[in-house]
């Protein structure tokens, strides 16, 4: 007989890999974990452990169980989301972005739940390609991601544009290429992508690549990049929402250029899903207030 506690039993002894560990995470006893197990093997009439003594590997059948069941429960949450949404202000909101987004939506996220108190927060910083994997696994509901995604089982659309800004040390007299590339460049997982697409624009006679530049260092994380521009280490292009959240704004400064560029963040969900109306309200109001700082109120009414 079908059992879904089988299922969450065997996941967690997967992951903790542990019997004691999986009875102590699920308040149960040690034999009960067992007892669940070999029901399951019961029911799906394949050995899913390799035993020896108190280590185990899965078999062939027990990765497929393993994997089977992270989709059930993930589809199982996804429904019962679905259930909420025409509420806007209760449910929860499973979103994954890059921390260059999350800087600013988070907060303003969290702020919306101080207002709508049965509203919940389930927010993920990751990299483009682990968002996608997440929301197709159903473990986000929505995912914001720096280049559109072609994908058969995602809807994704266009939804923000933020202004990208050449950061340099706070005493960094130049305005050239040369003396840009006399300084080098420091990298993060976007910046090459960024850096090229904003020089390339503002220096169309001199620009040839970012090959030129020297690499004065990398991080994955885009939250600490002025970290290395404030000691004097290089400079970088980051959008303005790393910029303004950034703890070293004071320690450096953006260069003026003639020709604008955009970080364009595009949604994706998965194809069939409607998505809830809170997410639609979190993620235009978000849009608005970015819109007012940068144009003022009186301008946003004729932006697309």
């Amino acid at each position: 007989m079908f059992n879904a506690q089988y299922f969450r039993t065997f996941i967690t002894l997967v992951e903790t890999g542990s019997f004691t560990r999986t009875a102590r995470h699920l308040e149960m006893t040690q034999p009960g974990v067992s007892q669940h197990v070999r029901k399951l093997e019961q029911y799906l009439d394949k050995p899913l452990l390799e035993r020896q003594g108190r280590r185990f590997t899965l078999t062939e059948a027990g990765r497929r169980a393993y994997d089977y069941g992270l989709r059930l429960f993930a589809e199982h949450e996804q429904f019962r989301h679905s259930l909420d949404d025409d509420a806007l202000d209760t449910g929860e909101c499973r979103i994954a972005s890059p921390g260059s987004v999350g800087l600013m939506f988070y907060p303003y996220i969290l702020g919306q739940q101080q207002m709508s108190p049965g509203l919940t927060v389930s927010y993920s910083f990751a990299f483009s390609h682990e968002i996608v994997s997440d929301v197709l696994a159903g473990r986000h509901d929505l995912g914001i991601v720096t280049e559109p995604i072609r994908h058969p089982e995602l809807n994704c659309s266009l939804w923000h544009q933020e202004p990208l800004c050449l950061v340099v040390p706070a005493d960094f007299a130049g305005t050239s290429l040369t003396e840009l590339m006399g300084i080098g460049f420091i990298n993060y997982s976007d910046g090459v992508n960024h850096a090229g697409a904003l020089l390339r624009s503002n220096f169309p006679d001199e620009f040839r690549s970012m090959s030129q530049f020297r690499r004065q260092g990398f991080t994955n994380e885009v939250g600490m990049v002025l970290d290395a521009v404030a000691r004097g280490l290089g400079f970088t292009v980051v959008s303005r929402l790393v910029l303004e959240t950034s703890p070293w704004q004071r320690q450096v400064k953006e260069l003026d250029l003639p020709v604008i560029e955009h970080e364009t963040l595009h949604l994706v969900s998965r194809s069939g899903t409607k998505i809830a109306r809170r997410y639609a309200r979190l993620l235009e109001g978000f849009r608005e207030q970015r819109m007012r700082e940068r144009f003022g109120p009186g301008d946003i009414a004729s932006l697309p």
